[in-house]
């Protein structure tokens, strides 16, 4: 599918971007990756590690810039939209430029995508999606309806949109893992959890990967992709990275949940099971009944909810502290 393609990345400096360009040069042939974002400084240090190939192309741009993306995406086959404003404080006390970058970017996407004739779209999103507290959360929900809304603009034959759902990135920037290990490594050795009840869904760059090259492959337009992974108490992640440091509470962030759902009881009726992952069909146009995009699922029940504390898949120390050591130079850069 993407031999000879070309193919956009936006936030393709972050963590995701990071993860999924060697996996496209090394697995597939693409005529071209292009890696779009606002950050210069992450951009000038992601070209030294491709200066010798040339399939590699670098846009300074910014979502919030429709005119911009419609230049990148000339002659661009497929579109990774990675870009958002993720941190939920951030969001919480800047909400109009969480506003801006995560829905007014989504649309431009969308209408860039659809202007330029791209094939395929898959829009990252995330757990706080789901039945969302925070603004963040908020304005994912509303970019992922209007990725899964898309579809009816395009009509037959035009772009198709889809959406991948997952939960916290292990050692992503941003994420709790490098925070406390730089927390492990001070003098006070104080780690600070905001609940000791709080669990989270847990996911690696690489299960990331796979679930967006599965979305590419399968999706006809409209669905949601959530990946079934583990999940693991805030305690238990503190532990793996040092079992003999303090841990202090400091109270739960504003927006902040206490466990995370990737599917509500709402989308239940909507929701099929496949071999690691589900798949939520979009509601309009009667699609939840379309066999084409059902291709053989295993519907849950209609109480159904999947969420981080009830999971059925959970993290060990053991594991989560064998991962740390051995990525632990990648996301500390030491």
């Amino acid at each position: 599918m993407f031999n000879q393609a070309s193919i956009l990345i936006t936030g393709g400096t972050g963590s995701l971007g990071n993860a999924i360009l060697p996996r496209l040069l090394s697995s597939y042939n693409p005529k071209k990756v292009i890696v779009f974002s606002r950050d210069e400084m992450k951009q000038w240090e992601m070209q030294k590690k491709y200066a010798n190939d040339t399939r590699v192309r670098f846009f300074i741009g910014d979502v919030r810039d429709q005119s911009r993306l419609r230049r990148a995406m000339r002659g661009v086959d497929f579109v990774i939209h990675a870009a958002a404003t993720k941190i939920v404080p951030t969001a919480e006390y800047n909400p109009i430029e969480c506003i801006k970058t995560n829905i007014d970017g989504a649309i431009n996407v969308i209408e860039a995508s659809l202007d330029t004739g791209v094939k395929k779209v898959v829009a990252l999103s995330t757990d706080k999606a789901s039945s969302p507290i925070n603004l963040y959360g908020a304005t994912k929900l509303a970019s992922d309806k209007l990725f899964v809304a898309a579809n009816a603009y395009s009509g037959e034959g035009g772009t198709s949109f889809c959406v991948v759902r997952y939960g916290n990135v292990l050692g992503s920037r941003g994420s709790v893992i490098p925070l406390f290990l730089k927390q492990a490594t001070s003098k006070e050795k104080k780690l600070t959890v905001t609940d000791q009840r709080m669990t989270r869904f847990m996911i690696t760059l690489d299960q990331g990967v796979d679930l967006i090259i599965n979305a590419f492959a399968d999706s006809l337009g409209g669905e949601i992709y959530v990946k079934r992974i583990q999940s693991m108490n805030i305690m238990d992640i503190a532990k793996s990275v040092d079992a003999e440091a303090t841990v202090e509470t400091i109270g739960i962030r504003p927006g902040e949940k206490l466990h995370e759902q990737m599917i509500g009881i709402e989308d239940a009726p909507y929701t099929f099971k496949y071999n690691g992952y589900y798949k939520i069909l979009p509601t309009i146009n009667d699609w939840s009944q379309d066999v084409d995009r059902i291709k053989g699922g295993e519907k849950v029940s209609n109480d159904f909810v999947y969420s981080s504390d009830n999971n059925d898949e959970w993290m060990t120390v053991d594991y989560l502290r064998g991962w740390i050591e051995k990525n632990r130079s990648t996301f500390l850069g030491i």
